[in-house]
């Protein structure tokens, strides 16, 4: 690492907490990265494009960087204010978006795990080789994306019932 860095080794822990502190930093770094991908994603578009753009920004983000991708999942400890602000943007990210469709705030929050367990849960299966049957993935990711439009939709529509 600090050979990659330019630095000696032991000038790398005056930049970070051991290995306790590499992680975290990874995670911050990861976490932010992921947000300006998802922001960049939605950038002048609107609803379901910008949902869809969204989704497939958070799936090229962790295939292209599945190291990185797997430090953006680890918990914040308590009080640690930069991976918790580096989350909450990430939500408020995906909240921003999701304004359009005129959701209850519950549903809203609804609707951001949504986002989350539909990209995390099929980018996490896809990279473990769990989908071995010979249909396209890009193809199933794209009808789930769809069918989390249709249900945002019908949300908006029925004010949550």
């Amino acid at each position: 690492m600090a050979i990659r860095l330019g630095v000696r080794t032991p000038s790398l822990y005056n930049h970070i907490d051991g290995l306790d502190g590499l992680r975290r930093e990874l995670s911050v770094f990861g976490i932010r990265e992921l947000d300006r991908r998802l922001q960049r994603a939605a950038l002048g578009k609107a609803t379901d494009d910008a949902l869809a753009s969204m989704l497939h920004a958070y799936r090229a983000f962790a295939k292209e960087r599945p190291g990185v991708y797997a430090a953006t999942l680890r918990a914040p400890q308590p009080g640690d204010s930069q991976v918790q602000e580096a989350s909450q943007a990430i939500v408020d990210t995906v909240l921003t978006v999701l304004a359009a469709y005129a959701l209850s705030p519950e549903d809203a929050i609804h609707g951001v795990r949504g986002f989350r367990a539909l990209g995390h849960g099929f980018t996490s299966l896809e990279a473990s080789g769990a989908f071995g049957m010979a249909l396209d993935t890009d193809d199933s990711y794209q009808k789930l994306i769809t069918t989390f439009l249709r249900g945002l939709g019908a949300l908006e529509k029925t004010g949550g019932k």
